[in-house]
């Protein structure tokens, strides 16, 4: 098959502001039909989590329809013989890393299990819990790592690409409830290793999950997730220390515990994950 014609500087720009502009258009009125359809109390996880991953299929459908092939590689979601691997060694990675910050947290006394009220059926809440947050997972990644972020890495590099993705995927969570100077910076490293996980692959399926190992773990041990509190278990953690290693209301990613061990996960997927070269070069 002929592939596509690489597009000179006013065909990206272009390209990168209609997928702006259809992911920001789509963010704005989907929400408040979501709460509309789903109500406001307890719902504003499902919410975002759904709006999100909506707006993100809109932005890369329309761009990739118009500009592209069509085809889900087009925006890294076609399969290969390492999908399924890399998705899962993602999110097994990232639980674990979850794991040794709070697990590590019990063990060394600096905080125990609370019980608090239990849901009536907790295997179904933590089933629809870990389904809302495999579609924000997806979202997101689809959202921040998509057709834009990918055609600007063949464009201008990885380097030039990765960190202000990182930043703004960071900022994009500065109006999160409880949100602390120390979450927000570690949420755009975050953002900067899930660039960076793409780059090391071609594709989104390590990002996502990475992603959603990570948002999926957190819940469980009763902690909140990026300010959300989601009250899986009928257990809360209780911290016997000070927000810069509990995270406070923020949950553990407001830590210092959480900077080390992202910094970890980034010397993880760089050793794990040898680079590809097919799909990244810079267009000419």
């Amino acid at each position: 098959m002929t592939p596509a014609p690489a597009p000179n500087n006013l065909g990206v720009i272009l390209r990168v502001s209609l997928y702006i502009l259809i992911g920001w258009l789509s963010l704005l009125f989907i929400a408040p039909l979501m709460f509309w359809i789903l109500g406001t109390r307890d719902t504003y996880f499902v919410v975002a989590a759904l709006t999100t991953f909506t707006a993100a299929a809109l932005a890369n459908a329309i761009t990739v329809r118009i500009y592209e092939r069509g085809r889900l590689s087009d925006v890294g979601l076609g399969s290969s013989p390492t999908s399924t691997g890399e998705f899962l060694v993602g999110t097994g990675i990232a639980a674990l890393a979850v794991m040794v910050i709070l697990v590590g947290a019990i063990s060394a006394g600096a905080a125990h299990f609370q019980r608090t009220t239990r849901s009536e059926h907790p295997a179904a809440s933590a089933a629809f819990v870990a389904i809302v947050l495999l579609f924000g997972a997806v979202g997101e990644e689809m959202l921040f790592h998509g057709y834009a972020f990918q055609l600007l890495i063949r464009k201008l590099g990885a380097f030039a690409t990765i960190l202000p993705a990182g930043i703004v995927f960071g900022l994009a969570h500065v109006n999160n409830q409880n949100a602390t100077y120390i979450g927000i910076g570690n949420t755009m490293l975050w953002g900067i290793l899930l660039g960076y996980a793409y780059y090391r692959t071609s594709a989104l399926w390590l990002p996502i999950g990475l992603h959603f190992g990570w948002n999926v773990t957190i819940p469980m041990f009763g902690v909140n997730l990026s300010g959300f509190t989601m009250g899986v278990t009928g257990y809360t953690l209780e911290w016997r220390v000070g927000p810069w290693l509990s995270g406070g209301a923020y949950g553990p990613e407001g830590s210092v515990l959480a900077t080390v061990i992202i910094v970890a996960l980034f010397i993880a997927v760089h050793r794990l994950f040898p680079e590809r070269n097919e799909g990244v070069e810079r267009l000419t």
